[in-house]
């Protein structure tokens, strides 16, 4: 039995803390907010008016407000959150943010509110935000920490042990000790286990591992999470060309990257552009959405012109009425199921160029079975309907043709685009859906006049 209060939620409602800074029980708001995750305390201001949102973020603790902040999406306005707080009060929650979020958030900042807060910290800090800000925001040195620990390889364990105390103060959830030489350049790894129960006289270098891998700080950020994926890594090292060590990347932050790769190819794969946020209001909406819609109003346009072409075909059968958008529907599914495996299989890395034609023939094949066994269905359930074998026939041919064609769109217009550097996740839909819609009006009022 749930030990919830009946008519009472399990955690307080954004107007439970925005009331509590109205009346300056801040007590009792930093008690509330103790209880609370940053991510759902994100959430709660995130649902209050902007003014309000601003209150409770003066009237939470530092510590909370700074991660609070940082667990806000950027569409939630984080950024002018930022800007309307003071900038002694700014500059005290940007110190508490690890340097990757804190050059995040700095990142969202118009030019010259970055440039006053950034003044407001102390200048070694913020030496290393304007640092991190030279990479791009999705690239791996965009998404890299240089907050680590690093040992010479020079060195003894028990000197290594002492380091690790030293700098392990200073870094929050450390995974790894790197191993570097006189010059910085990364030279191996070693599990604090080996380094603890290694003899303290015994070298660094003795202990280290192999470099398993590495990423430099240009290294697209969809790549490093495939990469920390396939090599079930908690942390990967970035380097730079001559191997110096730059900084590292954590799983928790490689999560977040590919939730909004995948929620960005699921919108390209629908025909939006990734610039639309799930949180965007109507407007934004309509001004994303519609220049597509007017690109399919057209490609649809162009197939429904086939109807057209054999109007009078149409007006002879009007069966036919019937038929054309069941072949068009199944090439259309068809096409899809090839698109999204093809594509697919580009977004993990699959290297398709030694042997496209083995992906296409794949698709083609699967077409071409399943197109006979829905074509044979099909056709049975016209001859059913019509009591014309020849419309069994027109039927079996479109579908089974269509299907085919659709297995073979949806594998080769997304590598052909791939390799023309065309991101196939965008403008493959477009094309696939065109065909198949034109290959099965036509084919079934093509094989009419023919045969009927």
């Amino acid at each position: 039995m749930s030990g919830v209060a009946p008519g009472r939620s399990a955690q307080p409602e954004a107007a439970e803390l925005l009331a509590l800074a109205e009346t300056g029980d801040f007590e009792r708001l930093a008690a509330l907010a103790g209880d609370l995750h940053p991510s759902d305390i994100a959430d709660l201001v995130a649902s209050v008016p902007d003014d309000g949102r601003l209150r409770i973020l003066q009237a939470l603790p530092t510590e909370v407000a700074s991660e609070t902040l940082a667990e806000m999406e950027e569409d939630e306005d984080r950024a002018q959150l930022l800007v309307a707080l003071d900038s002694a009060r700014g500059a005290e929650l940007v110190r508490e943010l690890a340097d990757d979020d804190a050059a995040d958030l700095v990142g969202e900042l118009e030019p010259a509110d970055r440039d006053r807060l950034l003044a407001a910290l102390p200048s070694e800090e913020a030496e290393e935000i304007r640092d991190l800000l030279r990479f791009g925001e999705e690239t791996a040195g965009g998404l890299m920490t240089t907050a680590l620990v690093s040992v010479p390889a020079e060195s003894t364990a028990g000197e290594a042990i002492g380091e690790v105390r030293r700098r392990g103060r200073e870094v929050d959830d450390f995974y790894t000790v790197f191993v570097v030489d006189e010059t910085g350049r990364l030279k191996g790894t070693v599990p604090l286990d080996d380094l603890i129960l290694a003899d303290p006289a015994d070298p660094v270098a003795s202990l280290a591992e192999p470099l398993g891998a590495t990423v430099h700080p240009d290294t697209d950020q969809e790549e490093v999470g495939r990469f920390m994926g396939r090599y079930n890594l908690v942390a990967v090292p970035v380097v730079d060309a001559s191997g110096v060590l730059l900084g590292r990347i954590t799983f928790d932050d490689v999560v977040d990257v590919m939730e909004e790769e995948t929620t960005e190819d699921i919108l390209k794969l629908a025909g939006l552009p990734d610039d639309e946020e799930l949180k965007s209001g109507w407007r934004e909406a309509v001004r994303t959405r519609l220049p597509w819609l007017v690109l399919n109003l057209a490609t649809a346009t162009l197939a429904a012109s086939v109807v057209l072409r054999y109007k009078d075909v149409v007006e002879g059968f009007v069966f036919l009425a019937f038929l054309m958008p069941v072949v068009a529907a199944l090439g259309g599914n068809t096409g899809t199921q090839a698109l999204a495996v093809t594509i697919r299989r580009i977004a993990v890395g699959e290297d398709l160029r030694p042997r496209p034609w083995g992906v296409v023939g794949k698709e083609v094949l699967v077409g071409l079975l399943n197109g006979l066994i829905l074509g044979l269905c099909f056709a049975l359930f016209a001859y059913f309907l019509d009591g014309d074998p020849r419309m069994g026939v027109v039927v079996l041919l479109a579908m089974w043709t269509n299907i085919v064609v659709a297995g073979f769109a949806g594998a080769m217009i997304p590598t052909v685009l791939h390799r023309l550097g065309v991101d196939p996740a965008v403008a493959s839909s477009v094309f696939v859906q065109t065909l198949t819609d034109l290959v099965g009006f036509a084919m079934v009022l093509s094989l009419a006049a023919a045969l009927l």
